[in-house]
Parts: C-alpha cells; sequence; structure tokens
C-alpha cells in the first residue's frame, strides 16, 4: 500500500541515521491482491530485497472464511510476479483451519512448497479473545475446527515435510532453507534491540544499561502531530527485571538453537530454577548442552507449557 517513492524515502533516511551492512535484509510485507509488476520493480530499485506476503491458504473456500479478499489464482501471480523482481520472497500460510483434515493440509503444504520458495511461516490458527475470530467464535460461527489431536497432527506433519523439503524449522513456526532466515525476526527472538517506527509500532532498547518498551500513537493523524513535535512515542516504560528474563524465555525458546542460560541469569540476576528445569530434562522437554537449553521436539509441541514451568 505504500508508494515506493516512500519507501525509498524511509530507507535513506535510515541510511544517513546507522551504517548498514553489505548484506542488509530490507523486507516488505504485501498482501497478494496489492501486487504488481511495476510497483515491486520500483520497490526492488528503492532498496527493498525481499518480500513477505500474507496468503494464508491455497484454497479458495478457506480464504472466503478467513476473510481474506484475494483468491488463490490472484495469490499464485503475486508470488510469481514477486519471485521475479526480488531476491526473495517468503509467504504465511495458516493450518488447522474450519473443516480442514490432517491429509488434507499435508496435501496444500506440499503444494506450497512446490513453489520455488526459500522460507515459508507456518501458523496454527488459534482463537485469541478481542479479536474477529474469537468473536466469531464466542458466536458459535466457527463451526468445525480441528480437535487437538488433529491439530497436534497437523504440526507434526509440517515439520516432517518441512524437513523432507529442505525447510526446517528454525524457530517454532519459521521455516526456511539454511542460510535464508529472516534476519529481522531472528532479532526479536534473540532479544535484540530494535526500533519501532510508526503509528502503533512497538519497540524494545536498551538506554543506559536498562530496556525500555517503546510504542508509538495509534492514530496516524496523532503520530504525525507527535513527530512534528519531535517523537511519536507515546510509551517509553523501563520493563522490570522478571518482565525482561520472561520476554528473554518467551522469545528465545521458540528457536530451535534454543537460549543462553547464562544471558537469562545476567538478565534477571538469578539462575534458571534448576528443580524445574530438572524435571522438564527428565520428562524429555529440554535438553541442555553447555549453557544452552533448548526444547526438544517433544517439548515444542507444548512449548506455552514449557516456559511456564521455567517461569514459575
Amino acid at each position: 500500500m505504500m508508494d515506493p517513492d516512500v519507501v525509498k524515502a524511509v530507507i535513506d533516511r535510515l541510511r544517513l541515521h546507522w551504517p548498514a551492512v553489505n548484506n542488509l535484509e530490507v523486507t516488505l510485507e504485501a498482501n497478494p491482491g496489492s501486487v504488481e509488476s511495476g510497483r515491486f520493480r520500483a520497490y526492488s530499485e528503492a532498496g527493498v530485497n525481499r518480500i513477505s506476503m500474507g496468503i494464508q491458504s491455497l484454497r479458495d473456500d478457506d480464504l472466503k472464511r478467513l476473510g481474506r479478499i484475494h483468491t488463490v489464482e490472484e495469490a499464485r501471480k503475486a508470488f510469481d510476479i514477486a519471485r521475479n523482481q526480488l531476491e526473495r520472497v517468503s509467504f504465511d500460510l495458516i493450518y488447522a483451519r474450519q473443516q480442514q483434515t490432517p491429509e488434507e493440509w499435508r496435501r496444500e503444504l506440499e503444494e506450497a512448497l512446490s513453489m520455488a520458495i526459500d522460507h515459508l511461516s507456518l501458523y496454527q490458527l488459534t482463537i485469541e479473545e478481542g479479536t474477529a475470530f474469537g468473536d466469531r467464535y464466542k458466536a458459535g460461527k466457527l463451526r468445525g475446527l480441528p480437535p487437538e489431536d488433529s491439530a497436534s497432527e497437523m504440526y507434526e506433519i509440517t515439520q516432517e515435510v518441512c524437513e523432507r523439503f529442505g525447510m526446517p524449522a528454525y524457530e517454532i513456526s519459521n521455516h526456511a532453507k539454511p542460510g535464508v532466515e529472516s534476519q529481522h525476526n531472528i532479532v526479536y527472538w534473540k532479544y535484540g534491540d530494535y526500533l519501532g517506527i510508526g503509528p502503533g509500532a512497538h519497540g524494545r532498547l536498551t538506554l543506559g544499561g536498562t530496556r525500555h518498551a517503546t510504542e508509538g500513537f495509534r492514530e496516524p493523524g496523532k503520530w504525525l502531530a507527535a513527530v512534528g513535535g519531535g517523537s511519536g512515542e507515546s510509551v517509553r516504560d523501563a520493563l522490570e527485571v522478571e518482565d525482561s528474563a520472561s520476554e528473554f524465555l518467551l522469545m528465545g525458546l521458540r528457536l530451535r538453537e534454543g537460549i543462553d542460560a547464562e544471558r537469562f541469569e545476567r538478565i534477571s540476576g538469578r539462575p534458571l530454577n534448576a528443580k524445574r528445569l530438572g524435571y522438564l530434562l527428565e520428562i524429555g522437554m529440554v535438553e541442555c548442552s553447555g549453557a544452552t537449553v533448548r526444547a526438544t521436539e517433544a517439548g515444542r509441541m507444548v512449548l506455552n507449557a514449557v516456559i511456564g514451568e521455567l517461569l514459575r
């Protein structure tokens, strides 16, 4: 939706403020309905070298149920245009959808992987309170969601099929060929600093040795007026030590490589609970190698419970 000239102006301004590595990753998110060849060529010329596309499904009926305005044909055309104009293209799919069976998901995933791609984000449909899906679920309008055991089987199918296609999970929902993992997402999961610029954008900044949470004004006009006064931030709060430690675990254990337990201790001022860690080791939910703690395949299936145990 952003004009290529605006994209170029933003990237040029960033380069004025910070030095850039030669392999800088610049990702633009796009919906398949907004893709056309000339526009994407202009994005590439502006400095964008990676597209993340919200395809969500390769089945037209499910796209309608998900509230998407594009069709599968439009998604495929958009993907081909993006692939011809930019170095790297990733797209998102959602599984455990209404009426979906594990075998149907296997066929759809294999179809997606047959497209010439190097990165996929694969999310299980979850129902969150306060969202459009949450409201529809409460009203009884989301019938046919797969039972828990079918959803678990779909997760296992996802791991097996992606491994076979040479795109293992480097993060619980993200798969890539080795060497083309998403750089900006890895910053979040490794609990690095990132700047949130724009209406409603969130950031995490370490200032004077203290980690801060930032957020921009949500309403664009209000944000723009605030920027004119010097800053678009509506929030810049120092995080409590326990909050930082929790965030580090929540983000880091999503990565297949796991976390550095010594870094957790530096952030929290205390080591991981040895009793809880020992229990998780004993039941095969985590494994340790030196200072590294990572979730096992079984642990990743119930990652929220593993993290909850470590935070007790």
